[in-house]
Parts: C-alpha cells; sequence; structure tokens
C-alpha cells in the first residue's frame, strides 16, 4: 500500500516504559510529578565526574543487579554486550510491551518493527586502558598510533564494539521481541525522540507496520561524556542543592543539569489496537522536524523550532488554537531558552501569553538521546490525571523568556493535546503532537 493509501491509518499509543531519575515505570513517574519531587542528586554510581559537584539525574534504582534479576533477566546471556545506555534502552522496551499486554507470541513478528534512538556510546577509560599500554614506547611513555591496529586492537576483549554501538538498542530489541519489521536508529541528540516516534508513526501510517516500538535511551552520566559536558555545555552551578539546579525559563538560571533516562512507546495501528482490546493511551496526531544553519554555519535555533512545529501542526491538521500545552525543550541554558521562548512566540503569537508551557528537565536533567520521549510521556502521564505536570525552581520569570511557565502546582486541564518540542545546539529540531486519552 502505497503512503497516499495508507495515510488515513490512526496510530494510537498502548504501552509506555520508562526508566528515569524520578520513577520506573509511569506510576512511579506520576508519583514524583504530581508531588514535585525532583530525581537531581549527587550521583551514586561514579565516585567522580566532572560534573559540577558531581550532580546529575541518576536513575539510582537500575543497577547490574537488578538489570539481571528484575528488567533483563530473560537477556541474562546478552548483558555482557551492552552497555549500560543499550540495557536501559531495552528494558524500557520491554516495559512497554508490558505495559500493553504484549507477551511473545501474541502478535505477527513481521509486522512489527523498531525506530530507536540513542546518543553516540563512548568506552569508558578503563575498558581502553590494558590496550593502550601495549601501544606505549619508550621512558617518555610516548604512544604510537602505528602500532594500534596491529597490536592495541588485539588486546581488546572480542565483543568490544557491540557493547557501544548506538545501533544496538533497536538490534536487541529487535531479536528479543521478535520485531521482524522496519528496524532503525536514529542519533541526533536531543531530537532523536520526537524523530524516533515520528519514524514508528509514519511507518504504521504507510501500513508497513501494525505495530513500532519507537523509544531512546540515554546516558550523560560517564566518565568521558560527563567531561564532554564540562568542556562544551553550560553547567548550572547554583544554587547549592542539587534538587534546585535545573531552573528552565527561570531568570537566575546558571545552566543545564545533565541525566540518564529511557522510554519507549508502543505505537498500534487503532483498529489492529481495538481488535486485540488494548488500552489506548493517547492519539499520535503530528510530527515535524528541520535543521538551520546560516551562510557561516551558526545554527539557527529559533528558526529550527519555528519550522518543525509548523509542520507537526500542518501534518496533525489543527491550528496553534487546539493546541493544550507545549512540552519544551527547556534545558536551562541562557541562550537557548531564550531562542525556544522566542521560537514559540513565533509560531503560537499572541496566544503564547495563555498557552501553558511545561519543561520537566528541571526534574531530571538532560539524558541527550533520552530526554525527548520522556518528556512526551511525563505530559501523557499528566494528561491522563487531567494536569500538566509543572516545571520546578521556576521562582522569578525571566523577562527575556516570556512565556505562561506552569509552576508550583500540577495545572488542571481539560484540552488533551500536547506538543512536544526538542532542539540540539548543532540546529536540528523535533516536534510531536499528541491527544492524551
Amino acid at each position: 500500500m502505497s503512503d497516499s493509501q495508507g495515510s488515513n491509518r490512526k496510530v494510537v499509543i498502548t504501552g509506555i516504559g520508562v526508566l528515569s531519575p524520578i520513577g520506573i515505570g509511569v506510576d512511579a513517574v506520576w508519583q514524583s510529578l504530581a508531588a514535585g519531587k525532583s530525581g537531581i542528586a549527587h550521583i551514586d554510581r561514579l565516585s567522580f565526574t566532572a560534573l559540577p559537584d558531581n550532580v546529575g539525574g541518576e536513575i539510582k534504582d537500575f543497577t547490574d543487579q537488578t538489570a539481571k534479576k528484575q528488567y533483563l533477566k530473560k537477556l541474562r546471556k546478552n548483558l555482557k554486550v551492552m552497555c549500560r545506555e543499550i540495557q536501559l534502552g531495552v528494558a524500557s522496551a520491554a516495559l512497554a510491551l508490558e505495559s500493553a499486554g504484549l507477551a511473545a507470541g501474541d502478535f505477527d513478528g513481521a509486522r512489527m518493527g523498531v525506530a530507536f534512538g540513542a546518543n553516540q556510546m563512548l568506552s569508558p577509560p578503563d575498558v581502553l586502558q590494558s590496550s593502550c599500554a601495549t601501544c606505549i614506547e619508550g621512558s617518555d611513555h610516548h604512544f604510537e598510533f602505528t602500532k594500534w591496529g596491529t597490536t592495541g586492537l588485539q588486546a581488546m576483549e572480542p565483543l568490544w564494539l557491540l557493547k557501544y554501538l548506538p545501533n544496538m538498542p533497536a538490534c536487541h530489541i529487535g531479536i528479543f521481541a521478535d520485531a521482524r519489521g522496519p528496524n532503525n536508529s536514529l542519533t541526533l541528540s536531543e531530537a532523536s525522540g520526537n524523530l524516533a516516534m515520528g519514524e514508528g508513526f509514519h511507518h504504521i501510517r504507510r501500513n508497513t507496520a501494525d505495530m513500532m516500538i519507537a523509544g531512546t535511551t540515554g546516558t550523560r552520566l560517564h566518565p568521558v561524556k560527563a567531561l564532554h559536558a564540562a568542556l562544551w555545555d553550560e553547567l548550572a552551578t547554583t544554587p547549592a542543592e542539587p534538587e534546585r539546579r535545573s531552573r528552565p525559563f527561570e531568570r537566575d538560571r546558571s545552566g543545564q543539569v545533565v541525566g540518564e533516562a529511557s522510554c519507549s512507546f508502543l505505537f498500534e495501528e487503532e483498529e489492529h489496537a481495538r481488535s486485540r482490546g488494548a488500552t489506548i493511551l493517547g492519539t499520535v496526531l503530528g510530527t515535524g522536524a528541520s535543521c538551520v544553519i546560516d551562510k557561516s554555519g551558526k545554527p539557527q535555533l529559533r528558526l529550527a523550532l519555528v519550522n518543525a512545529m509548523n509542520a507537526a501542526l500542518r501534518q496533525a491538521g489543527i491550528s496553534t488554537n487546539d493546541v493544550g500545552h507545549v512540552n519544551a525543550h527547556g534545558v536551562a541554558e541562557v541562550l537557548v531558552d531564550i531562542e525556544e521562548a522566542k521560537a514559540i512566540r513565533d509560531v503560537f503569537g499572541d496566544a503564547t501569553d495563555q498557552l501553558p508551557v511545561t519543561a520537566l528537565k528541571s526534574f531530571f536533567g538532560n539524558s541527550g538521546a533520552g530526554t525527548g520521549t520522556l518528556e512526551l510521556a511525563a505530559s501523557l502521564v499528566g494528561l491522563n490525571h487531567s494536569v500538566v505536570p509543572p516545571t520546578l525552581n521556576y521562582d522569578v520569570p525571566d523577562p527575556e523568556c516570556p512565556l505562561n511557565i506552569v509552576h508550583g502546582e500540577p495545572l488542571p486541564i481539560s484540552n488533551k493535546i500536547v506538543m512536544n518540542i526538542n532542539v540540539t545546539k548543532a540546529g536540528q529540531a523535533s516536534a510531536m503532537v499528541v491527544c492524551g486519552a
């Protein structure tokens, strides 16, 4: 069936699997959102990182032991070739299938696919230490690069590469779920979530699948990635309390807090879902994406976001007046927040003054690829309780970010359409429009 012939196929959400700093599973996430409980704290798993005060959004209940005994017990033999990010991604997909009431053999595997986003994955320094040592020469400990291909790589563990490839979450998920349909991986940092979900949405619309596992995974709580963040990003250093450091759109924000997260959705063609008696948690309406740089090579975040939001609205067939709230990127870096606020005003115009906007990285930090799906899941969980979750730590509005920020308490709302937006520093923006059940 062509895309045009399949364009009337409605796509619904029937499962959500979440591993986050504010809880594992949708019930735990809702409890934290409703209570205004932050997941940002001092990191336990790493005794030291380059992050200010070793603070981040850590999934404290996901350890090697819980992975083996609880979340990935059916895949214990494969854990040796899964770094933490891969483990988190596969676990979230397993939770999404469980949430959807599906087990192996319950569906036609040829009609289920996987679209999954991930960060670039890196080896911890200790993994490379012994191999690098084989290339050290002389009393000055010179690293001889010409020896790496013949000597250094030979000392690496045989399955090393499989443990750190960003396409491996989708591979492992496809194998364990017997999902033999379309399978693709995306690596576009924070934009990955809406893009992966968009790909899952379009596969079902085009009738190349009846069900898609769409999700992302990411951890930046890593010795090397934390160093990259310290060198390249604007990181929050104040206030002293870790849980108050992520302050999107707030006047006194000092930067972002990094974290880790994974979230997967089960997208399903509506009639397929109804025929098996599935509980429908939401309906996907449209998606959009854009990447903009100017002639000098400088990313144009504002225009990229405007393009992505407008594209999502067009595909959804709705106007700005139909949107109930925006779940913003809200990374809490000074200039990025300002550009995003301007983009939202560009799209929604005068209605922006009344449009509820929430920024949930204030709860769990920025995990890169893992963040967009988690943010959408949090909005859906809130909408299923008829509220918009609040932004934490929004004490004094920034006059350069004139938005109607939801803060203090969850906001009661009857309009269940949410626009979820994300953008990267490279100028890649993505948007997703979903209606809660």
